[in-house]
């Protein structure tokens, strides 16, 4: 740790509070006040998307309420995640499981304490055994309390929570730039797939409204549809092996290559050997859900939870074009509700695939549509690497400034060069 700082217990720092425990008669009351609970309490975030609500008697209340600038440590769950309650919404309870610390000092900058406890509990391990060991893992009050923390000068608190909140909000502009992405392609694929890019009237169909010259097809007429191979006790435990997808690999428009598991077999058929181009189609668990296979591994086979379908005539059927038509018609439009077999568990058969519905414009427009949702995807790719590098950058930075491994000064007059 930094050697220039001195430590002292956090009870010494700030005065700590405890939130007001959920009963019946609190769920049940009237006058009920909002409160946060740990799920609203993320490292350096309030998550306000559900926000619940109790009824706290008057002469308690004054004491379970948040001000602007109080810092909230989780007691459970992930234990000491913090942020900084910046008095949005009023009035604002906790719960029991929360701890309210309010600084006993003005020599304090609470959330250089956010990202203190961010870097001791998750990177350094300095709290490790912290919390009670009972059946539930918890950080009481006595032992937050008890915690051994820097308190650095005021100036440098105040520069390292600039520096680091400077980077946490970058990462929240990506976050921002992501959802309004996702959200353009989901406007954009409606539109694409109602009206085409021809300006052409519509004609109402068995899927919903489509240009008058697009025809109306079904997966079977488009595709020779394969089923892959069932393990039956041919999982391999060890490298040896052929590779082989399951749907675990298989997300909306992307294979994940993480974890492939590897197959047991004598001959290797080729039918059930992916080609450069397949569309993969889950047949249980997220049904419908698919992905074109680029062939990044020479010889890949699929388990038989997936559908491989090859197009008769490539080209007149674009895949990836197939591909977008089924995320919307399966997560947005809902238009294949009820195709899964009802069995125990539901799933999507080879013959009901096969039945499917779609449609069909000319090879052109397709390849159109295609590029117009890439240029998206790109877009939201581009934000997603940025999201990636500056969250590697912010615990990078974290790390060095809570060791002192560099100073917040040398920090700053870096990035101003």
């Amino acid at each position: 740790m930094n050697e220039a700082w001195t430590w002292r217990p956090l009870g010494e720092l700030f005065e700590i509070g405890a939130g007001k425990t959920m009963s019946a008669a609190a769920r049940n009351g009237a006058n009920k006040t909002a409160f946060l609970r740990t799920s609203n309490v993320l490292w350096d975030e309030i998550d306000l998307t559900s926000v619940d609500e109790m009824s706290i008697p008057e002469p308690e209340l004054s004491t379970k309420l948040l001000r602007g600038g109080d810092l909230l440590v989780c007691e459970g769950g992930e234990i000491g995640r913090a942020a900084i309650w910046d008095g949005g919404i009023e009035p604002m309870a906790f719960q029991n499981h929360l701890h309210r610390l309010r600084p006993l000092m003005d020599e304090i900058e609470p959330r250089f304490y956010v990202f203190f406890l961010q870097s001791a509990f998750t990177q350094l391990g300095l709290f490790e055994g912290a919390g009670n060991k009972t059946t539930i893992p918890n950080l009481s009050r006595s032992r937050l309390a008890g915690l051994s923390v820097p308190q650095p000068p005021l100036r440098e608190q105040r520069a390292i929570s600039g520096a680091l909140s400077q980077i946490r909000e970058a990462v929240r502009v990506q976050d921002r730039s992501i959802a309004i992405a996702q959200a353009l392609k989901r406007a954009a694929m409606r539109t694409l797939f109602t009206r085409g890019l021809r300006g052409e009237a519509q004609k109402e169909t068995e899927i919903g409204p489509m240009p008058e010259s697009w025809a109306l097809s079904t997966i079977g007429e488009c595709y020779e549809i394969e089923q892959g191979l069932s393990l039956r006790g041919n999982l391999a435990s060890d490298a040896q092996g052929t590779p082989f997808l399951r749907t675990s690999n298989v997300y909306w428009g992307e294979v994940d290559l993480q974890t492939v598991s590897r197959m047991r077999i004598d001959h290797v058929p080729p039918d059930k050997l992916l080609h450069k181009g397949d569309l993969l189609v889950c047949e249980g668990g997220e049904i419908g859900r698919a992905a074109v296979w680029n062939g990044e591994i020479e010889t890949c086979l699929y388990q038989n939870h997936l559908h491989r379908l090859r197009p008769m005539d490539a080209t007149s059927t674009h895949s990836r074009f197939v591909l977008a038509w089924l995320e919307e018609g399966f997560k947005q439009r809902n238009v294949y509700e009820g195709t899964g077999n009802r069995t125990t568990i539901p799933n999507l058969s080879r013959s009901r695939l096969a039945e499917l519905s779609l449609p069909h414009p000319p090879a052109d427009e397709q390849y159109e549509t295609v590029a117009i949702l890439d240029s998206i995807d790109q877009k939201m790719e581009l934000h997603r690497r940025k999201h990636a590098i500056l969250e590697e950058f912010f615990r990078a930075l974290l790390h060095k400034l809570m060791t002192g491994e560099i100073r917040v000064g040398t920090f700053t007059r870096a990035i101003a060069t």
